[in-house]
């Protein structure tokens, strides 16, 4: 009988780490050095955020990360069925506080009626980048892009129309896809030197650190170095496990 109990008092432990975990505003901070980053820019640096999904963000947080930023990126579920567009809203403002927000589509942004979100997001001044690219100048006149793909889950993504939109030679290209798995049709032809993605929850719940997805982490795949979050918000359960929900302060400098 008192094995039970220790072990019911243990699992209700667990449970309620795992609401505290899942809970968490962490913010990492990361500089990373390329050599094709041209010097005239001095560095960049980008607020990611992901699968925001049910969460509302916390004020704490943007009044952290404010002014430490030049751009916002959202890396798609910035929402999923039943959120309402009040809480979707609120959550935008916050973000447009620290920097103008740039957004990309994820599978579960579809769950909600997306001409509704997409209506929102430009009356917010969001820059949706669904298969197209946004392009910026240094004072020298030197250039670099942020290509956006539509969500690849949903079968929306063109990744050949995002590099066409950018037009001309730009010796520095960022693509934000919500999913990871872009990186597999990345070709060195295409000039990306870095993604930002998310759509994993770096498992969201880790047994003995074995979850269905790798841990959220920066790495070196064949031509490009690609960023996978653990994201901010949770899918299904609101719990998390060894996958502490993240949102990233990057910035880019030249080698």
């Amino acid at each position: 009988m008192v094995g039970v109990i220790i072990l019911f008092l243990l699992c209700i432990g667990i449970l309620v780490y795992m609401i505290i975990e899942a809970r968490q505003n962490n913010i990492t901070r990361q500089t990373l050095l390329f050599k094709n980053f041209p010097k005239s820019f001095g560095e960049i640096t980008i607020f990611f955020i992901s699968d925001i999904h049910k969460r509302s963000i916390s004020e704490k947080l943007i009044e952290e990360v404010k002014g430490s930023a030049d751009l916002v990126i959202i890396g798609g579920d910035l929402c999923e069925k039943g959120v309402p567009l009040t809480k979707i809203e609120s959550n935008i403002k916050l973000l447009k506080s620290i920097a103008p927000v740039y957004f990309v589509w994820g599978n579960n942004d579809y769950e909600i009626n997306y001409h509704e979100l997409d209506s929102l997001l430009l009356s917010q001044g969001v820059t949706i980048l669904d298969n197209t690219a946004a392009r910026f100048e240094s004072e020298s006149g030197d250039s670099i892009a942020i290509l956006g793909i539509d969500d690849i889950r949903v079968g929306r993504h063109r990744l050949d129309l995002a590099l066409k939109d950018v037009g001309e030679e730009v010796p520095f290209k960022i693509l934000i896809s919500h999913n990871p798995v872009i990186v597999d049709e990345i070709k060195p032809e295409n000039g990306i030197d870095f993604i930002m993605s998310g759509h994993t929850h770096g498992g969201q719940i880790r047994i003995f650190n074995i979850g269905l997805y790798k841990k959220g982490c920066i790495e070196k795949i064949g031509s490009t170095t690609l960023l996978t979050s653990n994201g901010y918000g949770t899918t299904e359960l609101p719990l998390r496990l060894g996958a502490p929900p993240e949102t990233h302060l990057i910035t880019i400098k030249s080698l």
